[in-house]
């Protein structure tokens, strides 16, 4: 634990801190259906129609008034604003959409209904607990408990390069925010617990389209051609090796290739190669330089065996980079919650979340949601279509949530 954390921890007391904010049962089953039947409906992003009149139609029910972003799906909703305080708010802020991969799943009720889509990376379970924090602080707000207005942002797209943050940030979900919130699933940590990290904590992550051509001709006279099989293959194994002796190696720079395509015939040197992938990096300030220099290793590799190039390289997200304020927070609110002894370290992982964009405008931080069963062997990971999350996870995301924002809006 870091030691701006772990300090923290010590100084609050155990779980069982007099915070109002607890989850009712009846609220619990509630969600856990809502959860259930996102899952059986998943949308990909910027198609979640229904999810987004679901979530709009709940918050109504409570008295609170979203409004969908510009983009037509996803939404913001204030609560508390009859507090009158013109101080920043809080955000908490969940992701909607599903991924575009069939639900494996065996034996149970909710597995998805729709062909080749699935909530494979949680969101359902991101989305369920903002909500249900939006409604236990919506009751606390009309008791007087609620110190200061949390703004509650449901954000479409996050799968979909660059993401669908920007455009819910250009739909002005961040204005009057002073500090946004989130949460990951995380099938390594058991329920029940949260993983912090201040600093990076998830990597960059672009994408790489490469074109290269050249005349073809005989396989009996490479030396009179292009030879864009043995260029495509110099392409896909020396730019990486390349790239790992020009950027300093705590950097994380990684290009990894996903797909290679050139050729139709055994004896035919083609005229055409393609080659994708991805860029992922640890270090903001490396992230910023990689175009440059992925450019620059391409067309050297690619210029000795003469071939043109063709290179379309695809922003996607920076770092999330955790604001050590903002662990304080989530740590203390856990502590409040839980105790100390439900928060564990979590390293940087090389997936990449649009939850930065955010963090380019206001500071923040993205907490490890634990959603393992204790003692579950299956070992499930997220982006597989047997992915499956313990709901126990939903209570103790709503308390996370909760807890932030009373512990936030108390600070002098």
């Amino acid at each position: 634990m870091s030691h701006s954390t772990s300090r923290l921890c010590e100084a609050r007391p155990p779980a069982g801190e007099d915070l109002p904010g607890t989850l009712p049962e009846s609220l619990r089953a509630e969600l856990i259906a809502f959860r259930r039947d996102l899952h059986m409906h998943p949308e990909l992003g910027n198609q979640e129609f229904r999810t987004t009149a679901a979530i709009k139609a709940r918050l109504e029910l409570a008295g609170l008034e979203p409004r969908v972003l510009a983009s037509g799906t996803g939404l913001m909703c204030d609560v508390g604003t009859r507090s009158g305080t013109t101080r920043p708010m809080l955000a908490l802020r969940a992701d909607i959409d599903a991924l575009p991969i069939p639900d494996t799943k065996t034996g149970v009720p909710y597995r998805s209904t729709v062909p080749d889509r699935a909530h494979a990376c949680g969101h359902d379970i991101h989305t369920t607990t903002v909500l249900g924090a939006g409604l236990v602080l919506a009751g606390l707000d009309r008791q007087g408990l609620l110190p200061n207005p949390v703004r509650l942002i449901f954000q479409p797209a996050e799968e979909v390069l660059p993401g669908g943050a920007p455009d819910a940030i250009d739909s002005g979900v961040l204005e009057g925010v002073g500090r946004i919130v989130g949460v990951h699933c995380d099938p390594k940590v058991d329920v029940g617990r949260v993983g912090l990290r201040v600093g990076a904590i998830t990597s960059a992550c672009d994408r790489l389209e490469l074109s290269l051509d050249g005349p073809g001709g005989h396989t009996a006279r490479p030396h009179l051609t292009t030879d864009l099989v043995t260029a495509a293959a110099r392409v896909a194994t020396d730019v990486p090796a390349l790239l790992a002796r020009r950027v300093d190696a705590r950097a994380g720079l990684a290009v990894t290739w996903g797909r290679l395509e050139t050729g139709h015939a055994c004896n035919v040197i083609p005229q055409h190669a393609e080659l994708s992938g991805t860029v992922r990096c640890l270090d903001l300030t490396a992230w910023r330089d990689a175009p440059d220099l992925v450019h620059a290793a391409i067309d050297e590799v690619a210029g000795m065996h003469r071939a043109k190039t063709v290179i379309n390289y695809i922003r996607g997200v920076p770092p999330v980079v955790n604001d050590a304020a903002t662990i304080d927070l989530l740590a203390g609110a856990m502590t409040a919650r839980r105790g100390p002894y439900a928060i564990e370290d979590t390293e940087q992982s090389l997936g990449g979340e649009d939850f930065s964009w955010y963090l380019e405008q206001v500071p923040g931080a993205m907490a490890r949601l634990g959603v393992r069963t204790p003692g579950d062997p299956r070992g499930l990971d997220l982006h597989r279509g047997n992915f499956d999350a313990d709901e126990e996870a939903i209570t103790v995301g709503v308390e996370l949530f909760t807890a932030a924002a009373l512990l936030d809006g108390n600070r002098l």
